[in-house]
């Protein structure tokens, strides 16, 4: 596995650098030598967060956890990856395509789906041309926490979405 270790208002120091490939190296079993783990690690007062996203082949894999240490979170995101790896396996391993991107010891190992994904409603609504910022009051209107609407300046599906802070996101296709 290849590291890519960011700090944002924290020095990556060694002993830190060493705790995240120890701890994040340990799901190396799972991918292919060449997969890329980008890591961010942050503080804010005593936040102290850790944010890892690992592309592989049409899917990501990503997971941040949030602390009073550093190394906590590390601990913390490692095991929550390797829990969603071993559940949702079946459902990120599409023999054809990305199974060349994982190694072959977790492409034949099964593992017990704890839950099944069910969906429990379905809702149909009219999609119109708006704004993004249009979008997002509509959003605040209707008590929700994310928004999909037809982008006026694009002409493509998008969505709003509410984040931590009362500030809000922008999901867009890449062209």
């Amino acid at each position: 596995m290849k590291f890519i270790i960011l700090g944002k208002n924290i020095e990556v120091t060694p002993g830190l650098r060493s705790a995240v490939e120890e701890k994040i190296g340990k799901l190396e079993k799972y991918f292919n030598p060449d997969t890329e783990a980008h890591v961010t690690l942050s503080v804010e007062k005593d936040r102290q967060k850790i944010e890892v996203t690992i592309p592989v082949k049409g899917n990501i894999i990503r997971s941040e956890q949030v602390s009073n240490d550093m190394y906590v979170s590390i601990d913390l995101v490692e095991e929550i990856i390797e829990r969603q790896l071993k559940k949702y396996k079946n459902k990120i391993v599409d023999k054809q395509q990305a199974a060349s991107a994982f190694s072959k010891m977790y492409v034949e190992n099964e593992y017990m789906d704890e839950e099944e994904i069910k969906i429990v409603r379905s809702k149909k609504f009219d999609i119109k041309p708006m704004y993004p910022e249009d979008a997002c009051i509509q959003m605040e209107l209707l008590g929700h926490n994310f928004f999909v609407f037809i982008n006026a300046e694009t002409d493509q599906v998008n969505v709003v979405y509410k984040r931590k802070g009362d500030t809000y996101g922008l999901i867009e296709p890449e062209e």
